[in-house]
């Protein structure tokens, strides 16, 4: 029945119309009727018939049709009844003059409003909360305040409507006392148990203080209906809580409330921000049960849950059972795509959603320039977007300008992005904060201070976020003083510091190295949140402190409920440190915690990379194994893993498994397989590699690969083919280049290049000690102690000091860490005895001291005095001292690990029957029974097919010419130069692996030495080397 009384009584206006009927009453009553149907179009058209047949309404129907124009913003028609109504007894109508001020508020025109209400005489009530609401409503909270006094003044007194528009008011100027006092008023006067309005409004401005305060106000409710539940879990969901949100909505349906489809689409957020994928589904199936699943909103709310919790397939099949699709579930969908990064899928949703003839809109190019932002390719797409805007004449309004802004700014494409900023129409504040930024990124600090003047020259007033962006320019050591500057611009302008500036600026003399200041800036801050903690533990990594960092974490999960990138960065600190024990702590801690932490396979590629860093492969091939979903981060860790730890065979069948699951390698794919193919010695394999990126791959190389390359030829001995490798690069080498290039000099006592390779270095990046070590470090190998000295001056004269070497092993947790000679430990005593009896043990099985790893010109007696000090044989007496026969030793070393302690470790595993694990700067060593997985290589070099075996030492010394005899016939002077180096390596080799038995194999090394000896004459480099590796040669009696 009310189906058809509904039904017939929107046909009423048309009868009136047919018959001609003038009668007041009937007109009147349809439109009341209308009014209770909610149907302003109606209540309109039923008007405007009335004004055609000169049919006027009466007093309480003209406010509904007034109520009618502010809903539809017929603002003319509003006006033009206020004009016809004017002279006549209607408008003393103090009804009629409250829906004027309503209508003139709700339209926008508060002038006109607060006229009509200044004209009314005898003003109620609803007159009163008409004005305030409207002040509320149009954003204007302390005049609403102050008419709210004025009001009490005339002595009326505030109802729960006033109550509600005012603690509205004061939740958006954040007047949390105001709004205290407010609540009082409401508790005495009995509005507070009267009215479930006014505890909702409560609820909410507690709500932008303390969610538990809250909390207190919705428990202590008498009366609670829908709105209420709604704003308890709109409040935890706006503040982040989304566990809390859901747990209330749990609670709501056990009290039998019915939800709705406010109530379910907070919750389908709620579970896109937790990450609970499994509650997810049970709120989808609720979705369907209360008949919600047709509400687009709430679609496009499941389509997003589905995206973040990386289920792209329910998400795909949820989107292909909607019908009519508008332009925001096309956006949904393609923002899934985003979220589980598969680029490619939202370029071609995209291309699907014109050809079906759907109209993008600004929300759709913002999503796609994003996805082109995250995509390795997506730069050349970005711009077809951009030509597309302007082709297709999309208004270019801030929004979309700061889309197009942030992309370029994300490619590091500055003048691009320069040009966009120039064409806007009236940037905005996030127009100035991100080219700022984009210019920070790229290091141009004095681009930034200008830019940020300009800012101010046009009148935009620099926020929080600006200064932010600014101090993304200043982050080292020299600009600590600017830093403090900018500090003090903050405080003088009275700029808010918020938890994210407060962030940022304890960052900042983190990394200018100012602790002290930062950790107070830290402590100080009153509203620290989960971003901040985050920030504190990830500078303390950033700043090598990475012990302090988990400590801060212990500290922080006993206040702040960890996320995702909390673990990711607790992961990176046991990785820094080697820590296995801790980062086993970890991950228990992140299974136990998974409801909260979701599924992240960012996590699972952290624990990956955690465990292959600290020495555990095992370990990290379970947890790839066992991960839900494996992206090109995954696999790229598993292949970098592989390659430290020296398995390169194991890292090229990663490689070809990737691409059998369908994954393209990136240009991170190919910087860790080529580490690999270095590692490992696999010159021919790097070169097929090398040449595929651009031939199969569309892989520009970049200035990494081209270092890896050379790192490969140069460690291999092809060291003339890495210089060539070198000068025929299409783009400039930068340091990194170089560097691999001197460490090959090194390898191979390659004196005069190294010294040539050394003045690029220095004219690319004159600090850096590093490079001055490592050729202090060839000239002390080659004897040649005044180059030595001259070196150590030059670094005296410019204030740089060689950072300390450190050994360090984690032992129940605790780190113990060690430097050369250092006594400092409290078992010192017992580790020096412990090295004592190691060391005249393994040199009676043949251990012999190499002091060419003692880089001063000192006595042999105090040069092995310092090799038996080294710190990573103090960690590992120690480590002998306090661990169980079954476990590996883990030695963990800052620098590169020496070359005699790295023999000492070999006897000593041989000798106690243990694994001893050491990890360098670069790589890692197992070392079991005496034999080392480098075998050798990051000392001695690699034969040319990657294999040490009797043919390829006799390949070695082919070309070198001898008589009868064992007598040299003397060379030319290019055969010196062209096979020294051969010679130097085969020598070498050959001392150290002494265990090789085989008459042509020592024939072959008496050969090289005749050969050196006869070079030695006429090249002062060869004879520098062949003088500290005589003693050797004699000793081994080869």
């Amino acid at each position: 029945m009310e189906i058809s009384t509904s039904i017939s009584l929107q046909k009423l206006p048309l009868l009136p119309k047919q018959t001609q009927i003038k009668d007041p009453k009937a007109w009147n009553t349809i439109i009341r009727r209308h009014a209770q149907l909610k149907n302003d179009q109606a209540i309109l058209s039923s008007y405007t018939q009335m004004e055609a047949l000169g049919v006027l309404p009466d007093n309480l129907v003209l406010p509904l049709i007034l109520k009618a124009c502010a809903s539809l913003q017929a603002v003319e028609r509003g006006k033009k009844i206020h004009s016809d109504i004017q002279n006549t007894h209607a408008i003393e109508d103090v009804r009629i003059r409250t829906a004027l001020t309503d209508f003139y508020c709700k339209c926008g025109f508060l002038e006109e409003a607060r006229r009509v209400f200044e004209e009314t005489s005898d003003r109620d009530i609803v007159s009163w909360n008409a004005m305030i609401c409207g002040y509320t409503g149009s954003s204007h909270f302390e005049e609403a305040i102050l008419l709210s006094l004025q009001m009490q003044r005339e002595n009326l007194k505030p109802n729960s409507v006033t109550m509600v528009c005012l603690l509205s008011a004061c939740g958006e100027l954040l007047e949390l006392r105001l709004g205290q006092e407010i609540h009082c008023f409401c508790l005495r006067n009995g509005l507070f148990n009267s009215d479930p309005h006014v505890g909702t409004a409560l609820i909410g401005f507690y709500s932008r203080f303390d969610m538990r305060v809250s909390r207190l106000v919705f428990d202590l409710m008498v009366l609670r209906n829908i709105v209420c539940w709604n704003a308890m879990i709109s409040g935890y969901f706006n503040v982040g809580n989304a566990s809390e949100a859901l747990r209330l909505f749990v609670r709501m349906l056990i009290d039998g409330l019915k939800p709705n489809s406010i109530t379910m689409l907070v919750v389908v957020q709620s579970c896109a921000d937790s990450g609970s994928l499994k509650l997810g589904r049970q709120i989808h199936q609720l979705v369907i049960k209360f008949k919600f699943n047709y509400d687009l909103f709430i679609v496009n709310a499941l389509l997003n849950m589905y995206g973040k919790n990386g289920n792209l397939e329910s998400s795909c099949e949820l989107f292909k059972t909607i019908p009519a699709r508008d332009v925001a579930l096309w956006n949904a969908m393609i923002s899934a795509y985003l979220e589980c990064g598969s680029h490619e899928e939202a370029f071609g949703l995209f291309d699907r959603m014109q050809s079906e003839g759907v109209r993008e809109d600004k929300t759709t190019i913002a999503i796609m320039l994003s996805i082109c932002a995250e995509s390795a390719s997506g730069l050349g797409y970005g711009k077809g977007l951009h030509a597309h805007v302007i082709k297709s004449g999309m208004e270019r309004d801030v929004s979309l300008g700061n889309a197009l802004l942030s992309m370029y700014a994300d490619f590091k494409c500055v003048k691009s992005a320069k040009k966009v900023f120039d064409e806007m129409n009236g940037p905005n504040a996030v127009s100035w904060n991100t080219l700022i930024l984009a210019l920070a990124r790229n290091g141009l600090r004095g681009q930034v201070w200008d830019l940020f003047g300009q800012m101010q020259e046009f009148r935009t007033e620099p926020n929080s976020y600006t200064i932010i962006a600014v101090l993304a320019a200043f982050k080292d050591e020299t600009c600590l003083t600017i830093g403090r500057s900018i500090h003090g611009y903050v405080i003088k302008h009275g700029i808010d510091v918020n938890s994210p500036l407060c962030t940022a600026l304890a960052d900042m003399y983190m990394n200018c190295d100012d602790e002290a200041t930062a950790t107070h800036l830290f402590e100080s801050c009153p509203d620290r949140d989960l971003i901040s903690w985050n920030a504190m533990i990830s500078s303390y990594i950033q700043n090598n402190r990475p012990h302090k960092a988990l400590l801060l974490f212990h500290r922080m999960i006993s206040e702040v409920e960890p996320n995702s990138v909390t673990i990711i960065n607790v992961l990176s600190s046991c990785t820094h440190l080697a820590n296995l024990p801790q980062g086993r702590c970890i991950h228990a801690y992140t299974t136990r915690r998974e409801f909260a932490l979701g599924f992240d396979v960012s996590i699972g590629n952290a624990l990956l990379t955690m465990y292959a860093r600290c020495g555990s492969m095992s370990s990290a091939e379970k947890v790839f194994r066992r991960l839900l979903r494996r992206d090109i981060i995954s696999w790229n860790a598993l292949i970098a893993g592989y390659g430290m730890h020296g398995r390169g065979e194991d890292a090229l069948l990663a490689f070809s498994q990737m691409q059998e699951d369908g994954l393209r390698p990136t240009d991170v794919t190919f910087v860790s397989v080529l580490s690999a193919c270095s590692h490992s010695g696999f010159i021919e394999k790097g070169w097929q590699l090398f040449y595929s990126m651009a031939q199969d791959y569309s892989i520009a190389p970049e200035v990494v690969h081209y270092a890896c390359m050379v790192d490969l030829l140069g460690r291999g001995g092809h060291l003339d083919e890495a210089i060539n490798f070198i000068n025929s690069m299409p783009i400039e080498p930068d340091a990194s280049v170089w560097r691999a290039m001197l460490s090959a000099c090194r390898v191979y006592s390659e004196i005069k290049l190294a010294r040539v390779v050394f003045e690029k270095l220095v004219e690319l990046e004159p600090m850096g000690v590093g490079d001055y070590i490592l050729l202090s470090n060839i000239y002390a190998g080659a004897g040649l102690w005044a180059e030595v000295r001259k070196l150590r001056i030059q670094l005296a004269e410019k204030g740089l000091r060689k950072p300390p070497g450190k050994s360090w092993i984690v032992i129940r947790s605790q780190v113990h860490c060690f430097t050369a000679g250092d006594r400092s430990h409290p078992q010192s005593n017992k580790i020096y005895t412990k090295l004592s009896c190691l060391t005249s043990s393994i040199m009676e099985i043949g251990y012999v001291p190499d002091q060419r790893w003692v880089l001063h010109d000192i006595g042999d007696e105090k040069k092995n005095q310092r090799l038996f000090s080294h710190s990573e044989k103090l960690a590992i007496a120690f480590g002998l001292l306090n661990t169980s026969g079954g476990n590996p030793i883990l030695i963990t070393k800052n620098l590169r690990v020496c070359g005699d302690c790295h023999t000492f470790s070999k006897w000593v595993s041989k000798f106690v029957g243990r694994e001893i694990i050491l990890r360098d700067a670069s790589r890692f060593h197992h070392i079991v029974n005496g034999l080392c997985s480098c075998k050798d290589y990051w000392l001695h070099g690699w034969p040319e097919d990657g294999k040490f075996h009797v043919g390829s030492i006799k390949r070695s010394c082919s070309g070198l010419r001898f008589d009868g005899g064992e007598r040299v016939v003397k060379p030319k002077s290019e055969e010196v130069l062209s096979k020294g180096w051969k010679s130097r390596r085969l020598f070498r080799y050959c001392l150290i692996n002494t265990s090789i038995d085989d008459s042509e194999v020592q024939a072959a090394t008496r050969k090289a030495f005749s050969y050196l000896n006869h070079a030695a004459k006429g090249d002062n480099a060869t004879a520098g080397y062949l003088s500290t590796h005589i003693r050797l040669f004699h000793n081994q009696a080869i």
